[in-house]
């Protein structure tokens, strides 16, 4: 009997249900957005420039790409509420009234679907552990608002209310993530490429498919089998002696060496990135807007 009146309790109030637990989904949503975009900030990664052109089109695809999400991620949380959110808290009404039936529920679901899932595809387990972490951590608080609109013994709130209380704290916890994301990368949490000095480039570099580019303490480049590139991407071998220097710049995304071989119609300019124990050394083959880089990596 009391399993039935949860159930007409909850066909009663679905409209209302549905209504939280989306308001609350599309919140983690952005939550979860705006920690991907700072994690992203943190990857190795060397800095590409985009000229006028490239940024316009990139605008035009982000905000068509907006759309899209936009449109697909109303469709996801809905049927995240309806497949996942409500029958949860139905499961966990029938259990018993305790709130926590509903977080040990949806992290003994999502173990399987999460975390054995990656496992299964050699993830790495620490980041399946935090995905899977997520995933029931979100699926546990949409479920927990849901459950406030089913208690008996609480005053009755009605979905649009809840979306109001949803809307408020969710957006000053958005802006809270963004202010603190941002004070993080202005703190260095973004990635930044390591200082080399000139002591620190002298020695041997390869692009791992045999061509090696020696820089000597005193100076000296020796190329052997490097691939050079016009504008328009095409290779010529380079094999030969030159000399390097080592321009500092104005900061860690400035500084570079330039590499001047003979028998080689242009000479190289290579910028950094990497991390300090594994540094590399970029150029871009043919048009940089290209953004194809041809890397070397230090061996020995």
């Amino acid at each position: 009997m009391r399993s039935e009146m949860r159930m007409i309790r909850v066909r009663e109030r679905y409209g209302a249900l549905l209504t939280a637990s989306m308001s609350v989904l599309l919140v983690e949503a952005v939550l979860g957005g705006i920690g991907v975009a700072v994690w992203t900030q943190t990857w190795e990664s060397p800095d590409l420039q985009y000229n006028l052109l490239n940024l316009a089109l990139s605008l035009v695809l982000t905000a068509v790409l907006a759309v899209v999400l936009a449109v697909v991620g109303v469709v996801a949380i809905t049927v995240a509420s309806v497949a996942l959110v409500i029958p949860l808290v139905q499961l966990a009404g029938w259990l018993g009234r305790a709130w926590w039936w509903i977080p040990v529920i949806a992290a003994a679901v999502s173990f399987p679907l999460v975390l054995g899932g990656l496992l299964l595809q050699n993830a790495d387990f620490w980041w399946a552990f935090v995905l899977w972490l997520a995933a029931a951590a979100g699926w546990a608080v949409a479920s927990l608002v849901v459950r406030r609109l089913l208690l008996p013994d609480r005053p009755r709130i009605g979905g649009g209310v809840m979306f109001g209380w949803v809307a408020l704290y969710g957006t000053l916890a958005v802006v809270t993530a963004s202010v603190l994301a941002g004070v993080g990368l202005w703190a260095g949490l973004a990635y930044e490429p390591p200082r080399i000095s000139a002591e620190r480039l002298a020695g041997t570099w390869s692009d791992g498919e045999g061509g090696t580019l020696v820089l000597g303490k005193d100076g000296r480049a020796t190329a052997t089998g490097m691939n050079m590139y016009d504008f328009y991407g095409a290779i010529e071998e380079c094999t030969g002696t030159g000399s390097w220097s080592y321009a500092p710049g104005e900061g860690v995304w400035d500084q570079g060496v330039g590499v001047t071989v003979k028998g080689c119609d242009d000479g190289f300019f290579w910028t950094f990135y990497g991390t300090e124990e594994h540094p590399k050394l970029f150029a871009f083959i043919g048009d940089p807007d290209s953004q194809e880089l041809y890397r070397l990596e230090r061996r020995g």
